[in-house]
């Protein structure tokens, strides 16, 4: 498949993937000081395809979200052309599939094959894949071939380099735009020294760009040093990690600027972006390293809230002015999504503005159910429900139609379970029909199972046969699915 983006891996400076380090406000403020390409945290494959993409229009931001709510990648506009996404896998069909999710909003795609932390090697994921060159290369030709971007991988080196150059050129033949090497053994750790010579014989040995990593406790002081170590492997890059985490302005070429600036400047996009605090707290404890024992730095680690870090970074008008900003534009949209709705409302479907709420029913009775049981009844066929999720803010809002009539409730819901309940209440209270609530007296469902479970107790004991016609079961599980599925 053709490559079809401007991406070059020649002559580049890179921000390395980095656990908790990699987010959208750090991969931003390296761009804004001279990186050239930056590559966000080691995501999981499972993971990922758990998501949904979502445009999130207030902060005009592509996310992709996971079933609990909580943003596992976030990317926008200006690092689009830039940014590599690094994932862990240990299946070729399962990384296609996730690179396949992401490939309009990344610039290229990363399998991490140098990871040495347990929980990575354990799923045959990271420094593992390195035993097993047969799935390396399944999982990369599978890549090269299903995705239009350029595909990489990182590595750490094998005991030999015989070894090593070996397994690079069976890599290279894969068809990988470029190869990431942290010059060190799996089991070694930031204070064994780099291995340059074993960089430099990759390099050497093949003709794809080979980025040099690793190089931060021994040469990469400053901006000046990245080049130093690009001569002393011979390497055609230089993707930098620890020094970069701890001052990001490492990339820029005029020298760093003071760390006051550069946190600032970290908060700022954090803000923008809403990034969770913890992890913008880990970040900026990085940078401050041996000044967490001063008073900003304690009353860094006891801050509990985004706002709390800006206060400490006296930082706090900022963070009022952003999102007083950020919620008059939810409310713009909002508004806007609500006048769109109303024009395109279909005018037979009858609203009214309703929740469900648990409490007010007896346990595992639902208004669905009760509308059921009326078709049934009235020998309607049973209800259909269509449920549209929002963008803007991820509410659900469902139609039901019964007796072909369609009823919705105005108000939308976080879960698509409540907003069917509720298109349930709307269309039992338009009909005049009980909805089970326990305000309403005597529950004719609640009765109704009784008996059967005493029918039942009553069959078990004179040993009959406890089998029940196939659509009384399907029936029975329609009725009590609501109560069984998960929230979303």
């Amino acid at each position: 498949m053709t490559v079809n983006t401007p991406l070059c891996f020649r002559g580049k400076k890179i921000l390395a993937p980095m656990v908790r380090v990699g987010t959208l406000p750090m991969r931003l403020l390296a761009l804004d000081y001279g990186a050239d390409i930056v590559y966000c945290e080691e995501l999981i494959d499972i993971k990922m395809l758990q998501c949904k993409r979502i445009i999130n229009e207030v902060l005009e931001t592509v996310d992709f979200v996971a079933p609990n709510e909580r943003v596992v990648f976030r990317t926008c506009e200006r690092e689009r052309e830039h940014v590599v996404f690094q994932m862990g896998s240990a299946d070729a069909e399962r990384a296609l599939a996730v690179a396949k999710l992401v490939e309009s909003d990344v610039a290229g795609i990363d399998i991490n094959m140098g990871c040495p932390k347990e929980y990575s090697t354990k799923a045959r994921m990271g420094a593992a894949l390195l035993s097993d060159p047969d799935k390396i290369e399944s999982i990369l030709t599978t890549l090269v071939k299903g995705v239009c971007k350029p595909v990489t991988c990182k590595i750490r080196i094998l005991p030999s380099v015989e070894d090593t150059v070996n397994l690079v050129k069976r890599i290279e033949k894969t068809g990988i735009a470029a190869i990431a090497v942290h010059g060190r053994k799996k089991e070694e750790r930031p204070q064994h020294p780099v291995h340059c010579d074993v960089i430099r014989a990759i390099s050497e040995a093949v003709s794809i760009p080979v980025i040099a990593n690793g190089g931060s406790h021994d040469f990469i002081k400053e901006y000046a040093d990245i080049e130093t170590f690009q001569k002393a492997t011979a390497a055609s890059s230089v993707m930098i990690a620890r020094a970069a985490m701890w001052n990001p302005s490492i990339f820029r070429k005029e020298g760093f600027c003071p760390l006051k600036d550069v946190m600032q400047d970290y908060i700022k996009y954090a803000v923008r972006y809403d990034n969770h605090y913890t992890n913008t707290k880990y970040c900026l404890c990085q940078m401050l390293r041996e000044q967490l024992e001063t008073t900003q730095g304690k009353k860094l680690h006891a801050a509990q809230s985004t706002q709390e870090i800006c206060e400490v970074f006296e930082m706090g008008d900022f963070y009022e002015e952003t999102t007083a900003i950020f919620e008059a534009k939810k409310t713009s949209l909002e508004t806007k999504t609500q006048d769109e709705d109303d024009q395109m409302e279909d005018p037979d479907v009858i609203k009214m503005a309703v929740r469900f709420d648990k409490r007010e029913y007896p346990p595992q009775i639902t208004p669905k159910m009760y509308l059921l049981e009326w078709c049934r009844k009235e020998k309607h066929p049973q209800p259909v429900y269509e449920t549209v999720q929002r963008p803007l803010d991820r509410l659900f809002c469902s139609v039901v139609m019964v007796a072909e009539r369609k009823y919705r409730s105005t108000l939308w819901d976080k879960s698509k379970k409540l907003a069917e309940q509720a298109a349930a209440i709307v269309c039992l209270r338009t009909l005049g029909v009980p909805e089970g609530k326990l305000c309403e007296g005597e529950n004719h469902l609640i009765n109704k199972r009784k008996r059967g479970d005493q029918e039942r107790s009553i069959s078990r004991d004179h040993g009959e046969d406890l089998a029940e016609p196939s659509h009384k079961k399907a029936n029975f599980i329609e009725e009590t699915s609501d109560m069984n599925v998960p929230k979303m």
